[in-house]
């Protein structure tokens, strides 16, 4: 039996045992949360807020949709949250995800109009000798910590170190499997090309030490000369934030517009009627580059189910569909291939011309591979 002065020693052991293993779990919990305050990006100041002020799309503090939607997101009701812990859906393909890495680029000439998708909303298109990179995120997680968040489930087809010069890298919103501060700084380092973002998105970028000179910020309907091309930002309808706080930056769509061929590019959005308009004054579009992906009855509003994709497809006077926004990350409850499967029997049923390549897989606009359902034995 220990004695008085044995038990003192054995409870102050203890005490000192629970301090060291606190202070490694609070160790731990900063090195996890190490990058989280910088990911969040920044905040619109001075002469950034002045202009935000200004937009059309600004008023009473945040960025609203043209049709005056508030609220993104239906309450997380008792079918929504068992779903997400007993659903039997099939998230994530039975084996690994076949990647391609791209074939050298056709010799460019004025006629030129190829699509790399890289996996989720990444994509590269090019057009007229010119190269436009759209929402690159290359992290492992779309996440604002490397550790925790929706992890891939592929890896990028190419290194950002492969990736061939571009003139143009667009960003359609601030959230995370669009904006990733990890892929942006690499971008400084590895390319010159400028970031063309909506109002308010620049402050992030001045966070993560993009030069000035490299962030053109647009408001709906303004656009920006690179090269021979004029890039528009256009409608969409959907939401922004990185924290707490929502809509404090804009959302958009692309325009992407050379002298002979066009693309449009989604972002994330719910459908409306603005696809109509954008088709009328900036269409037709040679391609369409549409989110499937993420969608549920929760939050119909700011994602398109496949259907109605193929629908703002048929509104914008596109010629191929090129979707993305799925198989990268799990975003949302519906099984892994189900967009997938629906885009393409929609399609069918209303004679829409598309294509479905492989992460990596270079599309060439002018003569589109039938569609191989390389999906369907992984799913």
């Amino acid at each position: 039996m220990a004695t008085p002065p044995e038990q003192a020693l054995e409870r102050a052991a203890g005490r000192r045992l629970w301090q060291v293993a606190g202070l490694a779990a609070l160790a731990g919990v900063a090195w996890v949360a190490r990058d989280v305050p910088a990911a969040l990006g920044g905040r619109l100041t001075g002469a950034r807020a002045q202009r935000a002020a200004r937009s059309p799309q600004f008023r009473d503090g945040t960025f609203h949709n043209r049709a005056g939607l508030r609220s993104t997101l239906s309450e997380p009701g008792p079918n929504l949250l068992r779903e997400l812990i007993f659903g039997k859906q099939r998230r994530r393909p039975r084996t690994a995800v076949p990647l391609r890495r791209p074939d050298a680029a056709p010799a460019a000439d004025e006629r030129e109009l190829n699509i790399v998708w890289y996996g989720h909303a990444s994509a590269l298109i090019e057009i007229e000798g010119h190269r436009v990179l759209i929402d690159p995120v290359w992290s492992d997680r779309c996440s604002p910590s490397a550790a925790v968040g929706p992890r891939r489930i592929h890896q990028p087809p190419v290194t950002l170190d492969e990736l061939p010069p571009v003139d143009a890298i667009l960003i359609s919103h601030d959230h995370y499997d669009h904006l990733d501060m990890a892929t942006v700084r690499e971008l400084v380092r590895t390319q010159s090309a400028p970031f063309l973002v909506p109002l308010g998105v620049g402050a992030h970028l001045d966070r993560w030490a993009v030069p000035a000179e490299r962030i053109i910020e647009l408001d709906w309907s303004q656009g920006h000369r690179v090269g021979g091309l004029t890039i528009t930002a256009t409608a969409a309808q959907h939401f922004s934030g990185r924290g707490l706080r929502r809509d404090g930056t804009l959302w958009s769509s692309w325009v992407v517009a050379g002298a002979h061929r066009r693309v449009f590019y989604t972002g994330d959005s719910g459908y409306f009627d603005g696809y109509a308009e954008i088709g009328a004054e900036h269409g037709p579009f040679d391609a369409t580059l549409v989110q499937i992906g993420a969608y549920d009855r929760a939050w119909p509003a700011i994602h398109m189910f496949p259907e109605e994709a193929v629908t703002a497809h048929l509104d914008l006077r596109g010629g191929l569909f090129v979707p993305v926004h799925w198989a990268t990350f799990n975003l949302a409850l519906h099984d892994w291939a189900e967009p997938v499967d629906r885009l393409w029997a929609e399609a069918k049923a209303r004679d829409v011309s598309i294509a479905v390549p492989r992460p990596g897989e270079r599309v060439v606009v002018d003569h589109p591979p039938p569609v191989d359902p390389w999906w369907q034995p992984i799913a």
